[in-house]
């Protein structure tokens, strides 16, 4: 049976800067029960009181509070050191029966540079490729044979790594992400294993970046 709290938890719940807003105590609820009474009352099929409404809403965001929150910060707070690259190069090739190959002998040429950065993924349809700029000319070479799709350059990455009970909470990604969407951060690659992941942007933006990453250690 529909009551007035499951309906507003599932209004909360589609709106995800709503309901980041919410659990942090940020928002007017009276405003906001206001702005979502005509959609509740389609969905609950009678009028819906507005201190119902915002009942259901304090409830939520306590509830909210506590299982957005206290798992999250104490993972957060315990997040291990960040490394930040710069003069990088991101490409994107077509899988082709040959790129495989291609990776390899990129790969082992590259064996021989020290202080270089590399990495990369595999989709269904297209390889990513990043590497420090100074050896791009390798790329160039041995990859001269493969359709490139995209090419981006003046990347910086920045490298995280996780607390091991980071794969048991839910959220972690959404949470950190979130915040470098607040700040307007254009999140050109995500790259991960299971205690450590990369990101890469703009060498413009590294900065803040940075700042907002190593700020959720003090929250």
């Amino acid at each position: 049976m529909k009551t007035v709290s499951s309906i507003v938890e599932n209004y909360i719940k589609t709106k995800p800067f709503l309901l980041s807003a919410l659990s942090q105590g940020i928002i007017n609820l009276t405003s906001l029960s206001r702005n979502m009474m005509v959609e509740l009352e389609n969905e609950f099929g009678k009028d819906v009181k507005q201190g119902a409404i915002v009942m259901a809403l304090k409830r939520l965001s306590v509830d909210l509070d506590f299982r957005l929150n206290h798992k999250i910060v104490k993972v957060l707070k315990n997040l291990g050191e960040i490394t930040v690259r710069s003069s990088l190069i991101d490409y994107a090739f077509a899988v082709s029966d040959s790129i495989l190959n291609s990776q390899a002998e990129l790969i082992t040429e590259i064996h021989d540079y020290s202080d270089i950065f590399y990495t990369s993924s595999r989709g269904v349809s297209e390889t990513n490729i990043i590497i420090s700029e100074s050896v791009s000319h390798l790329v160039d070479k041995h990859f001269a044979n493969e359709k490139m799709v995209q090419k981006l350059e003046n990347l910086a990455s920045i490298t995280v790594k996780l607390p091991n009970d980071n794969v048991v909470i839910p959220g972690i990604y959404y949470f950190i992400f979130q915040r470098l969407a607040w700040e307007g951060i254009i999140i050109n690659e995500v790259i991960s294993t299971s205690n450590e992941f990369t990101i890469l942007v703009s060498e413009d933006v590294v900065d803040i970046a940075f700042r907002v990453i190593k700020d959720l250690k003090s929250l």
